[in-house]
């Protein structure tokens, strides 16, 4: 009688499961097929009714920072449940063989300020106590580690590289924007942030993103450094069909500029972002101006599976904005870049009016012609970056500045004028006496008056002037304009939205 082996592995101990994305994405489709149930807020009153600088005197200890003590590349730190984020963000850390282990809240982690608040309370609070966090790392100078990137908020996030400040920021998603019905915020309700390794250069943890109309499961991969890189995938579970998603969403804020001069400020500009930039697949870059428009403005750019597409901020002299405390020459752009094709879409853009830079009035995103089914995942991968510099059209000159206004005529008629400035290498470049063309589209609602094109000799640049008059007042104007050369374009496309004069009272 024979006896046959048995395999060894039949004895061993079944190996941990390690947490990934594919996890999280089993949580999402989970809720996704059940009925939503609102966050509840736990927190005490005295918390929910903090003013704005109470709130800020809030503070997490540095001391106490997350992996301070076994001094790794990262480091977290926490932000306080209280005033307008009062609900739970459940926060988790991952091991080196994937386990979980949940980050427990204590107050005594926190410096409260001139607030004053029953200890028993707060230690009663348990994961309910946090709000978000925040990743430090070095990226200005060895040996000290900066903030650079924070979750904050529904499904807020925002990031700086290296000599930035913190200006715009992205979200996980977008739901029904500017939508007669009003827009969904979905949230980050839970996070799991694996611990980096002693020689890491780069953090990757995921979330749980829940709202009324979808769930969904993502992975962040940051890299911070120059410009800071954050890799993100996105598996999205509609709970029905009917909602709009704005994919790779960033908010910004523009208050005034050069083409739009402001009130009574002594600053001549005030902006997180002056630009929509975007690269198609056919290799065109087009740049739209933003604008703080008088009503809402909504505008969108059909695309086949685009390289890009980012808010910028192109101006970075400080004498432009004269504001050393908010220092928007120092405000980064960000720069969405598909992995991937996409497929068919659109980029579309939001501007809001506002009546001073406290409000993010200008959000962009990418909105996908076919919607999935509910329950049907959708997932999509792109890299966010974080620039100084910001992207451009390589071997193509782009615009440096739009005005809009006229000099000194005798006779108003009603005319509109723009000053155009391009710059570049493709223009730079050019022999002496090169001739170009100004190719200027401006629609059917305007009459194109006069048009130039010459070189600034005090600056280099080369200036295009466009003059039109508008057919209809209550409609829009869309104009676009680049340099070329024969039959080759040598700029971006300039692309500008003159918005409907608004009925008067």
């Amino acid at each position: 009688m024979s006896l046959a082996l048995a395999s060894p592995a039949l004895f061993m101990p079944a190996l941990a499961h390690a947490f990934g994305f594919d996890d999280v994405a089993v949580k999402a489709r989970d809720s996704a097929a059940a009925a939503y149930h609102a966050p509840a807020s736990t927190l005490p009153p005295e918390l929910r009714e903090l003013d704005y600088d109470a709130y800020r005197d809030i503070r997490f200890k540095p001391e106490q920072a997350l992996w301070r003590a076994e001094k790794l590349p990262f480091e977290l730190m926490f932000f306080h449940a209280g005033r307008g984020f009062e609900h739970p963000v459940r926060i988790n850390t991952l091991d080196a063989s994937g386990a979980v282990k949940a980050v427990d809240f204590d107050p005594a982690n926190f410096d409260y300020g001139r607030n004053k608040f029953d200890a028993k309370k707060l230690r009663g609070l348990g994961q309910a106590g946090f709000a978000g966090f925040r990743v430090h790392a070095a990226i200005n100078r060895p040996g000290y580690k900066d903030e650079v990137i924070a979750f904050l908020g529904a499904s807020y996030f925002r990031a700086v590289g290296k000599g930035q400040v913190y200006g715009l920021s992205a979200r996980g998603l977008a739901v029904d924007t500017a939508s007669a019905a009003g827009e969904e915020f979905p949230r980050f309700s839970e996070f799991w942030i694996e611990r980096p390794r002693a020689n890491a250069t780069t953090l990757t943890f995921y979330a749980l993103l829940d709202s009324p109309r979808v769930a969904g499961a993502y992975k962040f991969v940051v890299t911070p450094g120059a410009e800071t890189v954050v890799l993100v995938t996105a598996r999205l579970y509609p709970r029905d069909a009917g909602a709009k998603f704005g994919v790779a969403p960033l908010n910004s804020m523009f208050a005034f500029g050069e083409n739009q001069p402001g009130r009574d400020d002594y600053r001549p500009e005030v902006h997180d972002s002056d630009g929509l930039s975007i690269q198609n697949a056919d290799g065109e870059w087009i740049w739209r101006p933003l604008v703080n428009p008088k009503r809402l403005l909504v505008t969108s750019f059909a695309s086949t599976s685009p390289r890009g597409f980012g808010l910028m901020q192109r101006d970075r002299l400080h004498a432009h904005y004269e504001d050393p405390e908010a220092l928007y020459e120092r405000r980064p752009s960000a720069w969405v870049e598909p992995v991937g094709a996409w497929g068919k879409g659109r980029v579309e853009l939001v501007q809001i009016p506002t009546p001073d830079e406290t409000n993010d009035n200008v959000v962009a995103y990418w909105v996908p012609d076919q919607r999935p089914a509910a329950g049907q995942p959708l997932e999509l991968s792109y890299r966010l970056r974080w620039q100084s510099a910001g992207a451009s059209a390589a071997g193509r000159a782009w615009v440096v500045q739009t005005r809009r206004g006229r000099g000194y005529v005798r006779q108003p008629d009603g005319d509109i004028n723009f000053v155009i400035d391009f710059d570049g290498p493709a223009l730079r470049l050019l022999p002496a006496g090169t001739k170009l063309e100004a190719a200027v589209d401006v629609g059917g609602n305007a009459e194109l008056r006069e048009r130039n094109l010459f070189l600034n000799t005090a600056t280099g640049q080369w200036r295009m002037t466009v003059r039109v008059k508008r057919a209809d007042p209550a409609k829009p104007i869309e104009l676009r304009a680049a340099i070329r050369q024969a039959q080759a374009t040598l700029s971006e496309t300039w692309s500008y939205i003159v918005p409907p004069e608004p009925d008067k009272p």
